[in-house]
């Protein structure tokens, strides 16, 4: 039995990409993806047809180039999550803009345009989670949204306050960055590496895990952004993992049995403290957490620049239309 096989007991593995062949070789019950992953993909000629296509559907629709060029984004991005939908059994992740993120009417908005644009090629939303920044903002979002049966995976998330709150607004999901938080405390300590048994961003996704368990909290705990193999290895047992394709190899590679290290029966025994938290108490217990403050702010900078680099992409492809058309 392969590492993998032996995880995919306990745990859902996710696929962190938008190579489609990568995923058709890994069978994952779902995947995820998001600007940077789907500007790479979009310039393989393998998935040609999928822009083509985008590009087809912002020209019928109409408008002006900005406009165009949001449609073919959007668009693009449905495209990549229906080619998915065709390998994976389960759901595939959909990321509302970056820019977005201190926005929450504006990200409903988005987030159902998403939804109607799957719809529309008859993929129901059961098989969408709408990826949404971890803010203040995003969580009220959030939990609009999963009223509205639209479910949402919270991506960016560092904090145990961050967590909290999505667990009180309902979400369907969230994604602890475990390689992040990893980074950061090895940046802070000036080492090289961390020792595994004090690696801060597995204790995070098993502080979180621990304490949703505890309380029945029903959303889901999916570790991300790992960075070696032993942090998924000792995050078996989690609801869901999401892993690059260049990881899931060096599972499938190594023979061996996982032995269950986050459980639901062990975390119901612990001795924790329930949290409940508004605004206000949000706010500053989040704000303790430096690490998580920065990587935050930081991830939303990243993901916004990704996803201007996509944008520049679609305006480039749209302008290419246009002067074809004309």
């Amino acid at each position: 039995m392969s590492l993998l096989d032996s995880l995919r007991r306990f745990t859902t593995v996710v696929a962190d990409t938008g190579d489609i062949d990568a995923i058709a070789e890994h069978k994952p019950q779902d995947a995820t993806t998001n600007p940077s992953l789907l500007l790479k993909a979009a310039q393989d000629k393998r998935y040609q047809p999928l822009v083509e296509e985008a590009l087809r559907y912002a020209a019928r629709t109409g408008g002006d180039h900005a406009r165009q060029t949001s449609l073919f984004m959007d668009k693009l991005f449905v495209n990549f999550g229906c080619e998915i939908l065709k390998i994976v059994p389960g759901r595939v992740s959909t990321e509302v803009d970056a820019r977005l993120s201190f926005d929450t009417a504006s990200s409903i908005a988005k987030a159902r345009e998403i939804i109607r644009l799957y719809q529309d090629v008859g993929v129901s939303r059961e098989r969408i989670l709408i990826k949404v920044g971890t803010t203040w903002e995003g969580i009220r979002a959030a939990e609009q949204l999963e009223k509205e049966d639209i479910h949402c995976n919270m991506t960016l998330l560092f904090s145990f306050a961050q967590a909290v709150a999505c667990a009180e607004a309902k979400v369907t999901l969230i994604s602890p960055f475990v390689g992040r938080i990893y980074d950061w405390h090895k940046k802070a300590r000036n080492v090289t590496d961390i020792p595994r048994a004090e690696d801060p961003g597995v204790a995070s996704v098993v502080r979180i895990y621990n304490y949703y368990k505890k309380f029945d909290y029903p959303t889901q705990v999916m570790g991300a952004s790992f960075r070696k193999v032993d942090q998924i290895i000792d995050l078996a047992g989690a609801d869901l993992l999401t892993i690059s394709p260049d990881l899931l190899a060096q599972l499938a590679a190594r023979d061996g049995e996982l032995v269950r290290a986050l459980d639901p029966d062990r975390a119901k025994n612990l001795d924790i403290a329930p949290v409940h938290l508004d605004e206000k108490s949000y706010r500053w217990m989040h704000n303790e957490d430096a690490m998580a403050v920065e990587k935050l702010s930081e991830g939303i900078r990243l993901f916004n620049a990704d996803a201007r680099k996509l944008e520049a992409y679609a305006q480039a492809e749209v302008a290419k239309g246009s002067a074809a058309g004309s």
